[in-house]
């Protein structure tokens, strides 16, 4: 027996027989055709890439239906740069150059903008190479005529083991009955983790040697909480095993029937439970699991998945949808946060070397003022058709919120004089991201209308951590004494002048983190849908003493090890089911 440590991005446990897939020598050999046979090349081209568009869209839709938009952004990106003429054009050209066969020039073109992005040295690049692989190998198996599956007589119950899997490789073999997966790369934000978590599928990533450790066969234990993968478990641990996994099951049934209770705590105290999303469509799912609004809208998938940015109309009717779906409950929408990882990167002649330290969120919209003052209007336009907050990214210093003020106020003038309909009293509030926001809470406090603290970035700029590096992943640690002094620190100064504060950030939905933001005076978690019937279920069996008391002994603690330790325990005494869920992540 091996018990192999990784990094779990999809919770669940799964047991099956390991299928090793081996790394292929990408490599086409270099071969031409007679002129007369260039047209007939050209058209197996043209349909290799029709073929592989009709693919990616079935694995498209088949997320989105399980209400997984981020997911579905991925394949959506890959149906773009199918049909990007600065890509597809130079394989059609060296063929009618060269008279070199399709499957030479897709594996030159494709390897050549693979290889530029590799080179471009950050993470984010890295993760858009692995997809421009995956868009080759989809092609060249069309253009091969040989199916994606290769699964043969394999029986029962199927765990993939890979160095890398790419996010459509994923779907196909969720598709051809395999339960879970585990790779030797990988982190937490990779498309392929995004796309395991939107199929429920199990999976653990940063395994370093699995594909050297695990033999063809082997039976396997993918463990997607405690991110383990058990190699030939011995008799009492598969049972073990087996008997979690039936338990989960059954907690996410009752959970699932749970979702319209109240979240209240046992001495019922209110606590309000929102939802993060990227589209508007998934406001369905937030009240399906028992929230009471969004917490946080993302705007910026708009752009994402677009090659062109969006007309104020187009954000305007995606604004006014979601505030008729929203039904007058809460909306808070987030203005742009482009830069980084994300669609500006790949728009910029020349990317940035450190682009989460460069002109991303707040300050690219104020670098680009048409930009944002054509977000601001669509969001002034929509907020005549019900409430809406807008909250601004990463905003690091006082005058970022006042500029943005004076872009609201001199628009506000400008829809007055032109008779728009509007509403003159939208809350405008900031993300507490960063050390310095959190340091200077105050000031902000005593011009924002309200505060929410973004810990995903808070922790990734308190701790100076990628968290998108699975080589410094278990550094990245949200239960750092210093990251919570700075959540205390904020929230206490937010309670103190009198506006609200929420957290929207990974922590909000991690039951083993629940207790303790409520013993720090906190009233609102925002969080992915589907993770609001389990944090729920913790609410309504806490009390407010209680937590105010753990907060303090944690507040005295040095090291992360402390802290989750005695949150491991508050959590066993108040749900002792939640805890395998609550190591996730």
């Amino acid at each position: 027996m091996e018990a192999i440590k990784g990094i779990g991005v999809s919770p669940g446990i799964a047991i099956g027989r390991a299928w090793v897939q081996e790394e292929h020598d990408r490599r086409v050999a270099f071969r031409t055709v007679e002129s007369r046979h260039v047209p007939s090349e050209i058209q197996r081209i043209d349909n290799a890439i029709t073929k592989s568009k009709e693919d990616i869209s079935r694995l498209r839709n088949r997320v989105q239906r399980r209400g997984d938009s981020a997911a579905a952004a991925i394949f959506d990106f890959h149906l773009e740069l199918l049909s990007d003429s600065n890509l597809i054009d130079p394989i059609r050209g060296d063929i009618e150059r060269e008279s070199v066969v399709a499957e030479y020039a897709v594996a030159e073109n494709f390897g050549k903008l693979a290889d530029r992005l590799r080179e471009m040295g950050s993470e984010m690049f890295a993760q858009k190479a692995i997809d421009v692989l995956d868009l080759e190998r989809r092609v060249l198996t069309h253009l091969g005529g040989s199916g994606p599956d290769g699964l043969g007589d394999r029986k029962g119950a199927i765990v993939v083991i890979a160095h890398e899997l790419t996010p459509s490789r994923a779907v196909e073999l969720h598709r051809a009955r395999i339960v879970a997966f585990a790779t030797d790369g990988g982190g937490q934000t990779g498309h392929t983790s995004i796309v395991a978590r939107a199929l429920a599928m199990p999976a653990v990533v940063g395994c370093t040697s699995a594909t050297q450790d695990i033999a063809d066969g082997d039976t396997v234990i993918v463990d997607g909480d405690g991110g383990l993968v058990i190699v030939r478990p011995d008799d009492a641990l598969l049972a073990r095993y087996q008997g979690l996994a039936r338990e989960a099951e059954q907690r996410r049934t009752a959970l699932r029937s749970d979702a319209g209770q109240p979240s209240l705590t046992r001495d019922s105290t209110a606590i309000t439970l929102l939802g993060n999303i990227e589209f508007p469509d998934e406001i369905s799912s937030i009240e399906d699991n028992g929230g009471t609004g969004v917490g946080l809208y993302r705007t910026e998938f708009m752009f994402l998945t677009s090659e062109t940015a969006p007309t104020e109309e187009d954000q305007f009717e995606a604004y006014r949808k979601a505030i008729e779906l929203s039904r007058g409950r809460p909306l808070t929408i987030r203005t742009l946060d482009l830069g980084a990882d994300k669609w500006t990167q790949e728009h910029l002649t020349e990317a940035e070397r450190n682009p989460f330290l460069g002109l991303r969120s707040i300050r690219y919209c104020l670098a680009h003022p048409e930009m944002f003052k054509t977000q601001l209007r669509a969001l002034l336009r929509a907020s005549a058709h019900g409430p809406i907050r807008i909250m601004l990214p990463l905003v690091t210093h006082v005058m970022e919120l006042r500029q943005t003020k004076m872009m609201l106020n001199d628009l506000s003038e400008e829809f007055e004089e032109e008779g728009i309909a509007f509403d003159r009293n939208i809350p405008l509030g900031i993300m507490v991201e960063t050390p310095a926001a959190a340091l200077m809470a105050r000031a902000f406090a005593h011009e924002a209308a309200f505060l929410s603290i973004g810990t995903n970035d808070l922790v990734q700029y308190t701790l100076a951590v990628d968290r998108g590096n699975e080589r410094v992943a278990n550094l990245y640690n949200a239960a750092n004494p210093a990251v919570l002094m700075l959540i205390k620190s904020v929230v206490r100064t937010a309670r103190h002048v009198g506006i609200d504060v929420s957290v929207c950030g990974e922590i909000a939905g991690q039951t083993l983190f629940v207790p303790l933001l409520i013993g720090m005076g906190l009233r609102t978690l925002s969080m992915s849908p589907s993770q609001i019937p389990a944090v729920k279920r913790v609410v309504r069996g806490l009390d407010i003493e209680h937590c105010e008391s753990l907060a303090r002994r944690v507040g005295s603690f040095e090291s992360d090890r402390q802290v989750l330790s005695c949150l491991r325990d508050e959590l066993r005494r108040i749900d002792p089911e939640a805890l395998a869920g609550a190591e996730h992540g």
